[in-house]
């Protein structure tokens, strides 16, 4: 399970800490903590944070190089290499064995430069990343290339549209699968469709075969 915000901290980090507890307490599968840009710049102060995000519980978290400047859209390349060296660093001291996935987001912010993305990929990769991530790649040959770059440490991808299956995914190397919030967006689509009906046509076809929702819940 992973849980994040969007938006370059639309939370504030004890927010995101006492969310973070919360669904830990709540389930009984490991969750990934979607932890931005660490809450901080600097990267002891990143250390610091993702000490305190340890100590909740989590599996595992990510630091992304995102610097939300729209003029630099990025952390400098050895700015951003330091801050996952230390996350890296504060999970060790922690001895909580929390996943690091180390995350390079140019396709996200307007910087879609696949030769970039690898070299800050490989480079988070030396300084201890577990997993390394780039969203919204979606060309099966860029997706390959990071998979050779990174190699023998796994590839997540995101999949946010059909461009691939889960078992092409898997030939080309892809080690973990995330989905975003594809599936709540998928979710609102029956929505709209289903109201969408009823104010035009007044009528509730998209009422049947429903799953049950307290069963899933297990109740």
């Amino acid at each position: 399970m992973v849980v994040g915000s969007r938006g370059h901290n639309q939370v504030t980090l004890e927010q995101a800490l006492g969310h973070l507890r919360i669904v830990v307490d709540a389930v009984e599968v490991p969750v990934n903590a979607d932890f931005e840009g660490g809450f901080a710049v600097e990267p002891a102060q990143v250390a610091a944070n993702v000490k305190r995000a340890a100590d909740t519980g989590i599996a595992g978290l990510s630091i992304e190089d995102s610097s939300g400047d729209q003029a630099h859209p990025l952390f400098e390349f050895e700015l951003a290499v330091e801050r996952v060296g230390a996350a890296r660093g504060a999970i060790d001291e922690s001895g909580t064995g929390v996943v690091l996935t180390g995350r390079s987001e140019g396709f996200v912010v307007g910087r879609p430069d696949i030769d970039e993305t690898i070299r800050r990929l490989r480079a988070y990769a030396e300084a201890g990343a577990d997993c390394l991530y780039a969203p919204r790649i979606d060309k099966l040959e860029d997706v390959a290339a990071v998979v050779a770059a990174v190699s023998p440490k796994p590839m997540n991808l995101l999949i946010n549209a059909p461009f691939t299956t889960v078992a092409e995914a898997a030939q080309l190397g892809v080690r973990r699968i995330s989905v975003g919030g594809t599936l709540a967006r998928a979710a609102w689509g029956g929505f709209l469709r289903a109201a969408g009906e009823i104010a035009d046509e007044g009528t509730f076809s998209r009422f049947e075969q429903l799953p049950n929702v307290y069963a899933l819940c297990g109740r």
